[in-house]
């Protein structure tokens, strides 16, 4: 074939590719524009997830009318003059591709008066041609509206995915740099529904209750001002400061998405420093489950290089290893000194520790937690009492049986005792049982919850006032969209305000669990579904939220029911995420350790 030059406008779309990705590309270069222009207000309406439309606000410096046109030409950008500049960026943009890249696979309308001026610039733009100039009455400040994006690369369009997945990307994008200039006020609507507001107070805690909800933002640890100074060969010092909001270890995740990472003001994707983080909660968090980090670093613009990738969110460091090091530290010392508060506390978001939830309304009776004799209760044990189980009459599906008294495989046992306050020693016919006692009342709890699912006659307790619970927009629109299934596991709930919920009942078997907690669980539980809900896994997420922890003490006889109970169990062996209950020691095992055999 021959070889030939590409044209200028089959080039732009190439090069479009690199920049442009998705909708949330166009509202991430679009924003960051106008943070480069000073602007203290930002607004962004998107439209069927920015397929349709997107508009993004500013009241900035705005653009000259002389080089409005200038503005949309590759590589064009008034923020760089010299090799020297590329060297130290103190600005979000610099390449001078991003308006050129957008054009060229869009319709682009924009408006902007600059300062000083008497009239704004509206200039008309399709497929990277300009198709009308006008001047306008029009505000100091950009206003530019991007329209059937990709309507000329079919190829591209293809591949977006559905609406509700582009919007959440680009409430993703919003919410971060919201968080990192908490000083300009961000407004984000879609469809013409406002989904997230800041204030532009200037303080980061308002934009958190703004996105977690005031339960997990009243929880987060502030990383004070953590200061680290590195020798380098050009400079005797390059100062890394760190500040930022961490959760503590009772707040965690199924992913790392809420790790998020600014450097010098700008969100970055780093593997290595999303591990500092992770690495800084080191035995502090159950497996597989990750922290919520808000992490803001600033060192010399010479000390780190932007112009690693043509989106801008990829980053490399002079000082190599010193970043890690430095993140790593911040994080955990914050951790380290919240500790002897942190035991303290009553309550925290996301934990599976026992008590109420600050602010908790719901009314408690103290029976269920101490008898009238002032022994300890139940503790919800007894489930399986032939007076407690539902019963066939009930419509519930009968507890399997099997030979003799138990429902399983497993022997009687003989309670020896607790170790720990966490497992219970038991004696069976030929040895020893070593039981977890979390896992195996999760397991009865699960078993008796997945009954009465299962028959679609889940017994409930109406609270006499309700909880109310504020989540993040997209965590209230989830809740939302499945609200038909928590209510068949018993968790029923009604709308109370923008984002905010009242639970009304909770299963009865959770009477005396906090309501909050509940919820939030099968919120957590619906956010790791992604999409594909399934109601064991919202049966799991309730029986974990209430069942025995560990370091809880129980009676001989709360010992003596659990295990009553788990040897009814139609699978005593694992707990429901598959965890083994117990281990089994035989007395030939135990010979040959003690050297008798």
């Amino acid at each position: 074939m021959k070889i030939q030059q590409l044209s200028d406008q089959l080039a732009s779309q190439i090069a479009a590719g690199e920049v442009v990705e998705r909708p949330s590309s166009v509202v991430k270069e679009l924003v960051e524009n106008a943070i480069d222009a000073g602007a203290t207000n930002i607004n962004v309406d998107v439209r069927q997830g920015g397929r349709e439309s997107i508009q993004v606000a500013d009241n900035g410096q705005g653009i000259a009318a002389e080089e409005i046109e200038t503005a949309f030409l590759r590589h064009a950008t008034s923020k760089l003059t010299t090799i020297e500049d590329l060297n130290a960026i103190r600005t979000l943009g610099f390449r001078g591709e991003a308006l050129a890249a957008i054009s060229a696979v869009s319709q682009v309308t924009i408006v902007s008066r600059s300062e000083g001026t008497d009239a704004g610039t509206r200039l008309v733009l399709e497929g990277g041609e300009v198709v009308n100039r006008e001047a306008v009455g029009a505000p100091q400040g950009t206003v530019i509206a991007v329209e059937n994006l990709f309507y000329n690369v079919p190829a591209r369009l293809k591949f977006l995915k559905t609406a509700a997945t582009e919007k959440r990307l680009i409430d993703e994008f919003v919410t971060r740099y919201a968080l990192a200039y908490p000083q300009i006020r961000f407004r984000l609507t879609h469809n013409g529904r406002i989904t997230f507001q800041s204030s532009g107070s200037g303080q980061v805690r308002d934009v958190l209750v703004a996105i977690y909800g005031p339960e997990i933002a009243r929880q987060l640890l502030e990383i004070g001002d953590w200061r680290m100074e590195i020798e380098g060969e050009q400079s005797s010092h390059s100062p890394i400061e760190v500040t930022g909001f961490v959760g503590p270890p009772g707040v965690h995740f199924a992913n790392r998405g809420q790790i998020t990472l600014f450097v010098n003001g700008r969100w970055v994707k780093d593997t290595q420093l999303t591990y500092a983080v992770i690495q800084a909660y080191h035995t502090l968090l159950p497996s597989g489950r990750y922290p919520l980090g808000l992490i803001f670093m600033q060192l010399p613009p010479e000390d780190v290089d932007v112009n690693v990738h043509p989106t801008k969110t990829e980053v490399r460091f002079r000082q190599g290893k010193a970043p890690f090091s430095t993140v790593q530290r911040a994080v955990r010392q914050t951790l380290v000194a919240d500790a002897p508060t942190r035991q303290m506390s009553a309550w925290a978001l996301g934990s599976n520790n026992g008590g109420e939830s600050p602010g908790w309304m719901g009314a408690l009776n103290p029976e269920a937690f101490i008898g009238a004799s002032g022994e300890q209760a139940d503790l919800a044990l007894s489930w399986l009492d032939e007076s407690a189980a539902p019963s066939e009459a009930d419509g519930a599906l009968p507890l399997p049986q099997m030979e003799g008294d138990s429902g399983s495989h497993l022997p009687i046992m003989r309670v020896v005792g607790q170790v720990g306050a966490s497992y219970i020693i038991t004696e069976g016919p030929e040895g020893m049982f070593l039981i977890d006692q979390q896992a195996a009342h999760q397991r009865a709890l699960f078993e008796q919850l997945q009954a009465e699912w299962a028959a679609d006659n889940v017994t409930v307790q109406t609270l006499s006032t309700g909880t109310a619970v504020t989540l993040s927009e997209p965590q209230a629109q989830l809740l939302a969209q499945f609200q038909e299934s928590v209510a068949r596991i018993g968790v029923q709930f009604e709308a109370f305000g923008p984002n905010t919920f009242m639970v009304r009942a909770v299963p009865k078997i959770a009477a005396s669990a906090d309501p909050a907690r509940l919820l939030i669980a099968v919120v957590t539980e619906l956010e790791q579904s992604k999409g594909v809900v399934e109601e064991a896994g919202l049966v799991t997420a309730v029986c974990q939220t209430i069942s025995l922890r560990p370091g809880q003490s129980l009676t001989l006889a709360q010992m003596e029911q659990l295990i009553h109970n788990l040897e009814k169990c139609t699978d005593p062996f694992t707990d429901p995420q598959g965890k083994p209950t117990f281990i089994y020691l035989s007395v030939a095992q135990l010979a040959r350790e003690f050297g008798r055999i």
